[in-house]
């Protein structure tokens, strides 16, 4: 998913850097913690994280005695930063509407809070074929929408062909092709009738996958995987009106500051759900969100907030995420689809000064995790092998080259590093190039367009695994804003779906060497998490590394320790289908 604003974790204040980047180090064991120990992030440099708490200077941050008590147990209050929001899944591709949607929609699958690993949602049961390509599910006998409804798998199959229509070109829709005829049905090539999506009963959902995918149940964790309510599949607003959800939260009133969400008391697991009322604020204004917290009113902080404006700094949360800030080259214009071009282009940056401001540097795309291979990142600048590049793909000098647009945000921190694409590729290399800003709200509008060379994204894992990265790069994916199109890594991405294990994710790691060699991607640091949440109050709530937090889990504990003293965190349970299921 795209973080809702880009470059927020770059700049967090120059006065407590020190402080935050200390915070980072503590939690960063926290993030991504999963019974697979593949899964957990390490540091980018190879060293040893230390422990949570471990090297918190004596001076830190105040205590949280200057806030008010929370005062109604039952209700919780979260400030998003402001953005357009759009409740309908399928349009849907920022990280704060994830969150929400955790709240109000949720498919066979769901998020562990903790590990981030798939857990049963609305599947009560599942068999998978012995060629492991077709799941079959069991939809929960008590699945209801908030207004009775009985969930049905044909609301499964009707809202995933939906959300695949060739001529809605929803944001996630290349995530489906990995099903069955999904591909071509969304490139207009086949009917919806030839999708590998079945229901068989009212209760009963037969998926069809080309290749087996061991990863699939993550995957559905995701939002785009749910279904909808059968009044709902055609509206292309859902904004009129609350929509039919079937999550543990609905809408019951909703402004463009503003959204409450009550108990569903017909949700499946209602009985885990303690709070009956979230209310999300949404702002844009720094100094508000630090005011909201600082009087008591906010008891959660996700997104833009002025640190330093905080009363009580004992809240501040950063830690480790499965998530990369950086910039891309296109292939849409000639001639750079021509990868010595692009490969040019990057390894001729100066590489140590554009990362050297970012706290976690990164020269591949996908975070260093355990168990998957170290492969050669994005360095430099080589502008004798740049120039020979150029000489060789016939345009020795910058001779003849078009001029280059690179399209940034109003940022600071977007603006420097144009600078230096622009000063290296000017005056090095003899290529014009024009830096072209456009305001956020209209920024990934206009990614999609064909009239720039050079954008930047933040990209969030969808799901604790390299292909959430690896996919978005296909020839025929709707993510792939950069117009990627290359045989061998085509090749290579289809030779990981009938493997397993190590070997595949070898595999997913020559994909990814490819990409950065050929000069499409070029990762300039990974994104941590920034949250401001008291978790001595709040249960239910713990840093991960897709920095998505289910409402459903939320509960404030019955009191809070002095400070000072230390509560040692409950066991979480080994088995998760028992255990949260």
């Amino acid at each position: 998913m795209k973080q809702s604003a880009p470059g927020r974790s770059l700049t967090i204040g120059n006065r407590i850097c020190g402080t935050i980047f200390v915070l980072f180090m503590g939690f960063a064991l926290l993030a991504g913690c999963t019974s697979t120990p593949r899964e957990e992030p390490i540091p980018d440099d190879g060293t040893e994280l230390p422990r949570p708490g471990d090297g918190i200077p004596e001076e830190g941050p105040p205590s949280a005695e200057t806030r008010p008590e929370v005062r109604n147990r039952e209700e919780l209050t979260v400030v998003f930063s402001k953005n357009e929001v759009e409740l309908d899944f399928r349009k849907s591709y920022l990280a704060s509407e994830a969150q929400l949607f955790t709240a109000l929609y949720e498919g066979l699958f769901s998020y562990h809070p903790f590990t981030m690993e798939p857990v049963p949602a609305l599947a009560a049961d599942w068999e998978l074929s012995e060629d492991k390509k077709v799941w079959t599910f069991t939809i929960r006998e008590n699945a209801q929408y908030w207004n009775g409804d009985m969930v049905m798998a044909d609301h499964f199959r009707s809202a995933w062909i939906s959300l695949l229509d060739p001529a809605k070109d929803s944001p996630y829709s290349s995530l489906f092709d990995v099903i069955e005829g999904a591909r071509d049905y969304r490139l207009g090539r086949v009917e919806a009738s030839e999708v590998g999506i079945e229901a068989k009963d009212h209760r009963t959902l037969v998926v069809r996958l080309n290749s087996p995918a061991s990863f699939f149940p993550s995957m559905l964790c995701h939002h785009s995987f749910s279904p909808i309510h059968p009044t709902m599949v055609t509206s292309e607003d859902w904004s009129a009106k609350p929509p039919v959800s079937n999550g543990p939260f609905y809408i019951v009133d909703q402004d463009e500051d503003k959204l409450v969400l009550a108990r569903n008391e017909l949700y499946w697991d209602a009985p885990r759900v303690s709070l009956k009322q979230i209310i999300i604020r949404f702002s844009d204004d720094a100094d508000e969100a630090a005011s909201l917290w600082n009087t008591g009113e906010a008891r959660w902080i996700s997104g833009d907030v002025n640190i330093e404006a905080l009363s009580d700094r004992s809240g501040i949360i950063v830690n480790a995420m499965f998530a990369t800030h950086y910039y891309y080259i296109r292939s849409a214009r000639e001639p750079w689809g021509d990868r010595r071009l692009r490969k040019a282009l990057s390894i001729s940056l100066p590489w140590e000064e554009i990362r050297e401001s970012h706290y976690l540097p990164a020269q591949t795309l996908i975070y260093p995790i355990p168990g998957y291979p170290e492969i050669k990142g994005v360095t430099g600048p080589e502008i004798d092998e740049a120039k020979n590049l150029l000489e060789e793909a016939g345009y020795p000098g910058g001779n003849g080259l078009p001029e280059l647009v690179i399209r940034i945000t109003p940022s600071m921190e977007a603006s420097r590093v144009a600078g230096l694409m622009a000063t290296t590729w000017k005056e090095k290399l003899g290529i014009p190039v024009k830096v072209e800003v456009v305001p956020y709200a209209l920024y990934f509008q206009t990614l999609k367009q064909n009239d720039y060379e050079v954008g930047f994204s933040t990209w969030i894992g969808d799901f604790a695994d390299p292909y959430t990265f690896l996919q978005m790069w296909r020839r025929d994916s709707n993510l792939n804003d950069a117009r990627f199109s290359d045989d061998d890594y085509e090749a290579l991405m289809d030779k990981s779906m009938y493997e397993d294990g190590e070997a595949r994710w070898k595999t997913l790691a020559e994909a990814e060497e490819l990409l950065l060699d050929r000069g499409t991607v070029l990762p300039v640091s990974y994104s941590p998490a920034l949250n401001i949440i008291d978790m001595d109050e709040l249960d239910g709530w713990f840093p991960n590394a897709l920095d998505i937090h289910p409402f459903k889990y939320f509960s404030f504990k019955a009191f809070k320790p002095l400070p000072g003293v230390a509560l040692r965190a409950p066991a979480l349970p080994e088995n998760n289908k028992e255990a949260w299921g």
